[in-house]
């Protein structure tokens, strides 16, 4: 504690989920992580997930001091098993040269939008630069987001969606040969989406956490993208496609070699991970050659404070400018130690 207080220089702003909606941009999202992810690399400015918890409770925080940007901070992801499972995040970010608060958005949204955001940067670094075939297993929310981001940055030809639910792909499938004048198709199996496309999203949870696609339904020299294996208890690829792959490129390196249940499982069953995976900070600043036409390649995301924390001070600096959010009537006081 100090005496030595000074009041805030200007309150800070309240985004709320609806805030977040309103001002969500998909581009501004893809720049702010492309501007993180080609800085120059310190990991003790994103030093992973710290993790608290009891029997009912658990926190989950993710810190990151971006080189890139004026903010820092942190998200929070907080849950209960009181009332079944209920979930909320919060991120705060805080002024680089003042360590005065700037901000606190509700983290709800965020989450999906900087997941594919990084997805977009990542993946446009491992794909071929031609007509690309896409191959969807999943047409939810993380889909749906993640189709969007990609289409931003490659050049998409052809969709084929698979989704458990008739009626949600032909829904999928829909939407988006609309939105993206393009075929998509609703096809009745997941080997259907994924064998022979060039790009294949894997966007659903499987329910008793086995793989959602097979080793054998990948071309030789296709694209994987990989956001579903988040915990060590996660499983979305197969071992065999891990083996199969000359190229994975984690969004964090230490979490996903340590914190993806696939990549665990493929380190139990004696494959090199190590190897053959390379950070995407690596593969943007240039410091590993990508053959996007040959081999398969694998993008691995577990996410990343990093990711929420530049892509929350793009909305904020947006908030700011539109005037969204609400301007809290009394802030923190900084002191000098």
């Amino acid at each position: 504690m100090s005496t030595d207080a000074e009041a805030p220089m200007r309150l800070p702003l309240f985004l709320t989920d609806g805030d977040v909606e309103r001002l969500a941009d998909l581009p501004s999202a893809i720049a702010a992580i492309r501007a993180a992810y080609t800085a120059p690399v310190d990991d003790r400015r994103n030093p992973g997930r710290i993790f608290a918890e009891s029997r009912r409770e658990w926190l989950r925080v993710m810190p990151s001091v971006p080189t890139s940007g004026r903010l820092f901070g942190a998200k929070s992801i907080n849950g209960s098993f009181a009332d079944g499972l209920r979930v909320s995040y919060l991120i705060s970010l805080f002024d680089k040269a003042t360590a005065e608060l700037v901000a606190l958005v509700d983290g709800n949204r965020v989450t999906g939008l900087r997941t594919a955001a990084t997805t977009a940067v990542g993946a446009a670094a491992i794909v071929p630069r031609r007509a690309l075939t896409v191959g969807v297993i999943g047409s939810g929310f993380e889909a749906q987001s993640h189709l969007t981001a990609l289409a931003l940055v490659a050049d998409l030809a052809q969709v084929r969606v698979f989704s458990p639910t008739p009626a949600n792909r032909a829904a999928f499938a829909a939407r988006f040969g609309a939105s993206l004048g393009i075929p998509v198709d609703a096809v009745p199996d997941a080997g259907a989406a994924a064998s022979g496309a060039d790009l294949v999203l894997c966007a659903a949870r499987s329910r008793d956490e086995t793989p959602t696609v097979q080793a054998d339904w990948i071309d030789d020299h296709a694209t994987v993208v990989s956001i579903g294996s988040t915990t060590p208890a996660q499983r979305e690829l197969p071992i065999e496609l891990i083996d199969r792959a000359d190229l994975v490129v984690a969004d964090g390196l230490d979490e996903v070699l340590h914190g993806s249940g696939d990549m665990l499982a493929a380190a139990t069953a004696g494959i090199d991970v190590v190897g053959r995976t390379v950070s995407l900070n690596a593969v943007l600043l240039g410091e590993r050659t990508v053959d996007a036409d040959h081999g398969i390649r694998i993008y691995k995301s577990t996410g990343a404070g990093l990711q929420d924390i530049v892509v929350a001070e793009a909305l904020v600096e947006a908030a700011r400018r539109q005037g969204v959010g609400t301007e809290l009537p009394v802030g923190i006081v900084t002191t000098r130690k």
